[in-house]
């Protein structure tokens, strides 16, 4: 396999592309290019981006990925200005099928099982790259974002693709404002859809996920009034007047997203030894009008849930980069084979910007890929997605990484 890596942060759209296409190009030493993913944030114009790359990599290949908040690269870390970033693969051995369904945000379920259905055809599928529109309605001077729920579609998904079929991805988004985001679904620039790409073939695909909280004090809670993401009740007290009295004041009502606290699930034991693997975090998005409630980046929890609040912990998070990217590659040589490329899927929460850290944690991922020479392509997103205690669930505050590896 062969693949370059191209970024550029211009200004200019189209010139963007076609500087992140050649790069990729003449890095990559690419002749028959295979698949693109490629990556931009939400200032540079989507449409003129892939005509821009078009006009070097040509109108044949598939061209999948869509908006981001940032770009990571071997060389690069950049979530300001118009960052854009592409990987161009080039494999006679790569072989995947790619399917594009809409109206995500009348019916994430239906979306979900109709893309799965459109792929279901594909003999001997061994992973499936999912990006989809994070964003249900973008956010108001007196609201909070409504997100697409990754739940229902990745169930969707789950009802007619086979079980043994990893699913990773992204719920992507165009920038820290909740921008409605783009979707590159093979030829043409998307909304409010899912891309899937269906992988199979001699590849060998590893995917770790990076972490990064901790119970804040250890105490459980039971929400006990919610409708859909917005929870207003928490132990029959009002949920907002309890985080105001976590933090000491109301300042974290201006918040959006809330930057330090989450709600976390135990799946593990519940009072046993703290194991970040066990535990499925959901951001807070903001404080609703009037303090009635929180709205939550995932529909996903329902009245009764036991939860813990969780602290976002910026020494942690680093140490989880660290060990978990050391633990897959070595898991990769173990296994005898050799990373042909690397791919990162990074929550925005995680840039030094939101998580008020000096260092970047994508730094950690990005100069282990560099000192082993390694292509890496990565983003920030909105949602991450990778299975996780026996199933593919949409993730919040972590890192994916996915690295296909030859032999």
């Amino acid at each position: 396999m062969k693949v370059g890596i191209g970024y550029s942060n211009t200004q200019d759209s189209f010139a963007s592309g076609k500087i992140a296409a050649e790069a990729a190009i003449a890095g990559g030493e690419i002749e028959n290019p295979a698949l693109i993913l490629a990556f931009c944030h939400h200032q540079v114009d989507a449409e003129a981006f892939l005509q821009g790359l078009r006009t070097v990599v040509g109108h044949d290949v598939p061209i999948v990925g869509g908006s981001a908040i940032g770009i990571i690269t071997n060389d690069q870390v950049s979530y300001e200005g118009f960052p854009a970033g592409i990987a161009v693969l080039q494999s006679d051995d790569l072989k995947y099928a790619i399917a594009c369904t809409d109206h995500l945000d009348q019916d994430e379920m239906q979306a979900g099982r109709k893309l799965a259905e459109s792929l279901s055809g594909t003999a001997s599928g061994q992973l499936l790259l999912i990006f989809y529109d994070s964003l249900k309605f973008p956010p108001t001077a007196s609201t909070p974002p409504i997100m697409n729920a990754s739940p229902p579609l990745i169930q969707g998904i789950a009802a007619v693709l086979s079980s043994s079929v990893p699913i990773l991805g992204a719920g992507l988004v165009g920038d820290f404002d909740f921008s409605p985001p783009r979707q590159f679904s093979g030829y043409a620039v998307t909304h409010q859809t899912v891309v899937g790409t269906l992988f199979s073939g001699v590849y060998h695909h590893y995917y770790q996920i990076m972490h990064g909280t901790t119970p804040l004090d250890g105490i459980y809670h039971t929400i006990t009034k919610m409708d859909g993401a917005f929870i207003y009740e928490v132990d029959g007290q009002p949920v907002v007047e309890m985080i105001d009295a976590i933090y000491g004041n109301k300042n974290w009502r201006k918040q959006i997203p809330i930057k330090r606290l989450t709600i976390g699930v135990n799946y593990g034991e519940k009072y046993g030894d703290y194991k970040e693997e066990e535990y499925v975090n959901r951001l807070i998005t903001g404080a609703l009008p009037d303090a009635k409630g929180i709205a939550i980046f995932e529909p996903d929890l329902e009245v009764g849930t036991v939860f813990l609040f969780m602290l976002r912990d910026s020494s942690k998070m680093m140490e989880s980069a660290g060990e978990n990217c050391s633990d897959l590659m070595q898991r990769i040589e173990n296994d005898g084979k050799r990373p042909a490329f690397g791919f990162y899927i990074d929550c925005a929460g995680r840039t030094a910007l939101m998580s008020e850290t000096i260092d970047e944690e994508a730094d950690i991922i990005r100069e282990n890929f560099h000192q082993r020479n390694i292509p890496l392509l990565g983003f920030y997103s909105g949602v991450e997605v990778a299975p996780l205690l026996g199933k593919s669930r949409g993730l919040d505050w972590t890192g994916v990484l996915w690295v296909m590896a030859e032999g």
